[in-house]
């Protein structure tokens, strides 16, 4: 077959095949667009999923009507003039490839009003068969119609799927602009119904409203959702991290932007997951909404068809800011959080008891005035003592104000469970959970403190590996030499270690090696070598930690609680259970229908 030019019209076809892969990918081209109008309200009508008809009406700049059939043209746009302007872009769209990919594969219409103009403008497109252009009337803005997508490529359109689960990947798309713009107002019909409404919102908070979260997210994300702000070499992390209580079998509430563009990255999602490796169980996946800010020049949005992914200029740079952002606000959420808040709530309570009752007689015992002195070293260290039979302590004044947020102990349940008085209610603690916590989090202190040791090989070992990983080893020597590994590439394919961490010395050498090395590969960091010391440990404050059926006394089981208030991540035990629970009076009343 002899070489020839393909008609325009396939050539857009072909675009169409990498940009418009469903409805939801033509509502995604034309919403960005009107977001790069300046639009503030944008109505979204669709029939059939928007298989039948997809209608977008922003009140946008619009569109001048001697440029409308300019603007159906492949790579012809407003957004970019130059490669400098490619290289610093900050729009959604950039490409010019949206309008005539889907004007190619439907009976399309762009009618338009251009701010200045006094009258609007039609253009109609039926299969790549352009019309001409006429007056229409319009309000300001741009409206784009879409029927009957690939009426004309039969082949793409028995790959869509149901109804209802086209709409429900046009609503997820929705709920993921919503989150990154409040201030704009979307509304979404379908078949002649209304379907979702996000109202706009002031972003008097700087990052967005927190209604929009509720409305996109949940109520009981809100509730469990931790603000997170973070700037580190010109990279800022904002945005919302919830606890590790609230946590999801799959990764359906994990959103991430990069300067307001909605993407995918797998680094992003790797240092995510490593700030939650130790307080979060086994299976279970993070929620969270996360907005990256950089210099745009640092990263490159051109390198997916739809733009769902980028490429960073420095990846480790951008791994290790997320990572020490998120973790650095998992490890402020100490136990008490949610305790201390219901207690701001209800600040006006008059006394810890219900109307017209007392102060229980165990509370009487409970050692009210110790406060966080408490943490003496006698108090901590009886809990490595032989256990001792609970004793009374005389009850000091009643201070409500300096009442902590795990409040104070009462007694134990079946030898396992504490039961406090908070100033709300009751808080129950796990005292084993608890402990291990405390301790895991005294080691890893202890043994940064000391720093990182190293320790030679008596015989080095030779390693296998493959050719890419070998040659991280070459260039990343100072990184393995900071992780206290002395690694010497030997060939194409092998390295030879000479010295690892000390800690970790009589462990996998070999794995861990590979480990280290595919991270470093992937995403140009690893914290391989802390996961690993953090895993022995854990097991050491495991041992360590008091066990079930020990009895504590009242003061020990005060010292432990103001020791969960002062430890970082202290609301969840080293694999991730959590380690207390909270129950306003309110709760309590609901249980046995008081008020009712």
């Amino acid at each position: 077959m002899p070489i020839r030019q393909l008609p325009e019209t396939l050539i857009n076809q072909i675009a169409a095949g990498e940009v418009v892969e469903r409805p939801a990918s033509v509502v995604k081209e034309l919403v960005e667009n009107a977001l790069d109008a300046g639009a503030r309200r944008i109505e979204i009508e669709l029939q059939d999923g928007g298989t039948r008809l997809i209608r977008v009406r922003d009140d946008g700049g619009g569109i001048p009507a001697d440029e409308l059939p300019l603007a159906i043209q492949r790579h012809a746009t407003s957004k970019i003039a130059s490669l400098d302007d490619l290289e610093a872009v900050g729009t959604l769209g950039f490409r010019g490839e949206a309008l005539p990919s889907i004007a190619s594969v439907s009976r399309f219409s762009l009618g338009s009003r251009h701010r200045d103009a006094d009258h609007g403008a039609e253009l109609v497109i039926e299969g790549g068969r352009i019309g001409e252009v006429m007056p229409k009337a319009h309000p300001t803005g741009t409206t784009v119609e879409v029927r009957d997508l690939f009426f004309n490529t039969p082949a793409r359109r028995k790959f869509l799927r149901a109804e209802r689960t086209e709409l429900g990947h046009i609503e997820e798309w929705l709920r993921s602009l919503a989150l990154a713009r409040p201030d704009i107002e979307l509304r979404l019909s379908h078949n002649g119904k209304p379907s979702r409404r996000y109202r706009g919102e002031p972003n008097d908070a700087g990052l967005f409203a927190q209604g929009r979260l509720q409305e996109t997210l949940g109520a009981e994300f809100l509730t469990h959702a931790l603000h997170l702000q973070h700037e580190a070499g010109g990279i800022e992390v904002s945005g919302w991290i919830a606890e590790p209580t609230y946590n999801r079998a799959s990764a359906d509430q994990q959103y991430v932007y990069v300067n307001g563009r909605s993407i995918r990255d797998r680094t992003i999602a790797h240092a995510v997951k490593q700030a939650y490796s130790d307080v979060l169980y086994h299976g279970r996946q993070p929620a969270y909404v996360l907005f990256l800010a950089l210099d745009p020049r640092r990263v490159d949005v051109n390198v997916h068809p739809a733009k769902h992914e980028v490429r960073f200029r420095d990846s480790r740079l951008i791994h290790d800011a997320v990572y020490h952002a998120v973790a650095a606000t998992l490890a402020e959420a100490r136990a008490g959080r949610e305790a201390a808040t219901s207690m701001a709530a209800t600040n006006d309570r008059p006394s810890f008891a219900p109307a017209g009752t007392s102060l229980p007689q165990s509370f009487a015992q409970s050692g009210l005035g110790l406060r966080v002195a408490e943490q003496s070293a006698n108090a901590w260290q009886s809990l490595y003592a032989v256990p001792a039979q609970p004793s009374s302590m005389p009850m000091p004044a009643e201070a409500p104000g300096e009442i902590p947020p795990l409040g104070y102990a009462v007694a134990q349940l079946h030898g396992i469970y504490i039961l406090a008085e908070a100033r709300d209610g009751m808080v129950v603690v796990d005292m084993h959970a608890a402990h291990e916590r405390i301790g895991y989090e005294r080691l890893k202190t202890a043994h940064d403190g000391l720093g990182l040791r190293t320790q030679p090989l008596l015989v080095p070992i030779t390693l296998a590996v493959a050719e890419r990983e070998a040659e991280v080893a070459e260039q990343e020597v100072a990184t393995l030499q900071a992780l206290g590994f002395e690694l010497t590439r030997s060939g194409p394919g092998s390295v030879v270690i000479r010295s690892v961490p000390a800690l970790l010395a009589n462990g996998d050498i070999e794995g861990l090696v590979r480990d280290v090395l595919a991270d470093l590969r992937e995403h140009g960091a690893s914290r391989r070598v802390a996961e690993t010391r953090d895993e022995l440990l854990s097991t050491m404050a495991c041992h360590g930690a008091v066990r079930a059926n020990r009895r504590l006394t009242i003061p020990e089981m005060n010292a432990l609680l103001r020791d969960m208030e002062a430890t970082e991540r202290s609301g969840q035990c080293n694999h991730g259970r959590p380690t207390w629970a909270h129950f306003t009076l309110a709760d309590i009343d609901r249980w046995f229908l008081r008020g009712r």
